[in-house]
């Protein structure tokens, strides 16, 4: 009997596909206890150090924004007090001009060094929330 081109590519691609479809029967193939339990135990474990990782990202994420929310706070917090300084210096300089002579110089020495103490201490006060 003589087999044509067509006729063998016929009889190769039957072949071809008898062991593609021996090799994916394989791929399915269950497998023994043993490697279904070690599979598992591996992807648990896996998953657990995933999850400890995404923990330990998100923590320091976290303290991260939190560093970063209380350094703006403590910025605010001193602007405000030298504000609040500055403010409270612009009054008493004005109840001074209410006085003369050696008294309102006095007086507006004592607010002058009122104002420096105040921002002294709005300063100090940011410089503690600074890690050093």
């Amino acid at each position: 009997m003589t087999t044509t081109g067509s006729g063998r590519f016929s009889s190769v691609l039957t072949i071809g596909m008898v062991v593609a479809l021996t090799a994916l029967a394989g791929c399915n193939r269950a497998e023994s206890p043993e490697e279904v339990s070690a599979d598992v135990a591996a992807a648990r474990q896996d998953a657990t150090e995933n999850v400890a990782d995404a923990r330990e990202d998100a923590a320091q994420d976290v303290s991260g924004e939190a560093a970063s929310l209380n350094e703006t706070a403590a910025d605010a917090t001193h602007e405000v007090a030298i504000t609040r300084a500055e403010g409270e210096h612009k009054v008493a300089i004005e109840k001074c001009e209410g006085l003369s002579g050696d008294m309102q110089a006095a007086c507006k020495d004592t607010a002058d060094a009122a104002l420096e103490m105040a921002k002294a201490n709005a300063d100090s006060a940011l410089a503690a929330t600074r890690p050093q």
